[in-house]
């Protein structure tokens, strides 16, 4: 089957919603649900995936950007759940996904001489090997001087050594995208601004959906012999629909990052450090660093969470506390926000509860996931799945996503390291194409054929030269955009890197997408205005004094 998500693909998928009866009906285009739709269709069974807005746009494309087992789980003795996240992480950077996961290495400073190098130690030694087989080059301990050569940026007095440790990391909304591709691959079909409306039910039991294709009103009945419903932090929604109590309820709370240039901190090696409530990275990311996260609850507007003033000063405390050279506002180029779906507990802490995951049938036939933390969706797409296919009538063979390559990982490694002789036949500059290839893997040939057909592609975009023109034509060609928002935010991630949030290279992307998109005038006015309209408001909600007044503002904006 093809992994070409275009215009054509869509209609075609769309026109075809309720023509016949299928195995399974996925809720959810986060990376849980197309977790969930690779893996039920790549045990043949016939599958289609809904998701409202776009791949990713809720949690899946906020995270820290991390695969990665939770070195603050290990302290809080919840060894299962890093071990599970360990093995995963070794199976994304080997086998899976090495063209989107990869390693980066970590300083952790230490305050304490002695009794915390031996505590902190013996905790990084563990993470070292609790996950099997090694996938990273082991943890080591530094000295105060040579932790200082390593980051200069940092205050000499902000440590008395330090442990340097890796982990790997992702960009989570192409990662999410590719997965769905290659659900698409495996036969199943999916679909983005396609809202559920309603569950179908004969009797007690749900047997469908009926479903809105947003871009058009079009109204369809999707028959599905399962239901699964990975909605994250929208499960409660799911729950309100089915008019049932479920076995569990999920409190959303709030991550806040910002990004500062590469050049600002000089680092070569991310950070990460203790705060009174978690933790806080200092992550590298292409042209940029990633600082983040706080932990906070919220329990206003779930499409569009907001970073206030309080959010921002928070982590720039926070950061300043342990640099030579403080952070200022004026050094921010990018924040975003996302919510964490925890299973809900005792504690009113959410910095405490579980991120371990829950599958439950709350009414027959429809079968819902949450919970859980980014490294471990494939473990939870095939608990889901698993939990579905019980009683399906007929045998159904069991996952097969731990030895499953996604969308650009199999000839991967081969390019890489012929990567010299790679840019002399694409006629491109090396450091062009190993960009492409870290964003695309071997399906960089695609991109390849656009610019030998229309070499102007291969310009660097007006206002975000980081990346090309081809790769905005590809998210439309290939990769399911439909809209402004989908490529400067997911498909790129200009929204956040360039320092006016993409305004400069909006005009140019509306105007190569709505090309194939068959945009008027009016339409790209409209898409420019929309995208416009939410940059001011998330600023706007940047200079917010709290939750509430950041949310007020970010809600003036309807994108």
């Amino acid at each position: 089957m093809s992994a070409r998500l275009d215009p054509i693909y869509r209609a075609n998928a769309v026109n075809a919603l309720g023509d016949n009866e299928i195995d399974v009906l996925v809720i959810g285009g986060g990376v849980v649900g197309a977790g969930a739709a690779l893996d039920a269709a790549s045990r043949g069974l016939s599958v289609t995936l809904v998701e409202a807005r776009d791949f990713a746009a809720g949690t899946s494309s906020r995270s820290s950007k991390l695969i990665h087992g939770g070195l603050r789980y290990l302290e809080q003795l919840d060894f299962w759940l890093v071990r599970e996240a360990l093995k995963e992480r070794g199976l994304l950077l080997n086998k899976l996904a090495p063209h989107l996961v990869r390693p980066v290495s970590f300083l952790l400073p230490l305050q304490h001489r002695v009794w915390e190098r031996a505590y902190i130690g013996a905790g990084v030694a563990l993470y070292d090997t609790i996950g099997g087989a090694r996938a990273l080059p082991m943890h080591r301990h530094l000295t105060r001087t040579r932790a200082l050569e390593l980051a200069p940026a940092l205050r000499p007095d902000s440590m008395t050594g330090a442990i340097r440790y890796f982990d790997a990391q992702v960009d989570d909304a192409r990662h999410t995208m590719m997965i769905a591709r290659t659900a698409a691959q495996h036969g199943a079909t999916v679909l983005t601004r396609t809202k559920v409306t309603g569950l179908l039910r004969d009797g007690e039991r749900v047997i469908g959906a009926h479903v809105t294709d947003l871009e058009t009103g079009r109204e369809f009945t999707v028959r599905a012999r399962r239901v699964i419903s990975a909605t994250g932090v929208w499960t409660d929604e799911m729950n309100k629909m089915t008019g049932v109590e479920f076995p569990f309820h999920v409190r959303t709370s709030k991550g806040v990052h910002i990004l500062v240039p590469r050049e600002r901190l000089d680092l070569d090696t991310g950070l990460i450090m203790r705060t009174e409530k978690s933790v806080l990275f200092v992550i590298p990311w292409h042209q940029h660093w990633i600082i983040g996260t706080t932990d906070t609850d919220w329990s206003l507007d779930k499409d569009h969470p907001s970073a206030s003033n309080a959010d921002v000063q928070y982590i720039l405390d926070h950061v300043n506390a342990v640099l030579r050279d403080p952070l200022t506002r004026d050094d921010i180029v990018g924040t975003y926000a996302g919510l964490r779906p925890l299973l809900s507990g005792a504690s009113s802490d959410t910095a405490t509860l579980s991120r371990e995951h829950a599958v439950a049938e709350p009414v027959p036939g429809l079968f819902v996931i949450a919970g859980g933390k980014y490294t471990t969706y494939r473990v939870m797409a095939a608990d889901v799945v698993d939990a579905a296919v019980h009683g399906l009538g007929r045998a159904v063979a069991p996952s097969v996503t731990d030895k499953l390559p996604i969308l650009g990982a199999v000839g991967y490694q081969e390019m890489a390291a012929d990567l010299d002789s790679l840019a002399q036949r694409a006629g491109l500059p090396k450091a062009t194409v190993e960009h492409l290839l870290g964003r695309y893997g071997s399906a960089v040939h695609d991109l390849f054929e656009l610019i030998a057909v229309d070499p102007d592609l291969a310009k660097p975009l007006t206002g975000a030269d980081e990346y090309l023109a081809a790769e905005v034509v590809y998210a439309v060609t290939h990769e399911g955009a439909l809209h402004l928002d989908d490529v400067l935010t997911r498909r790129t991630r200009i929204s956040i890197e360039a320092p006016d949030r993409g305004l400069a290279a909006a005009a140019e992307v509306a105007f190569l997408i709505g090309s194939r998109l068959g945009w008027d005038a009016a339409d790209a006015e409209r898409e420019l205005t929309r995208y416009s309209d939410r940059v001011h408001a998330e600023l706007a909600a940047n200079q917010a004094a709290d939750d509430e007044s950041a949310n007020a503002a970010r809600l003036v904006a309807v994108a």
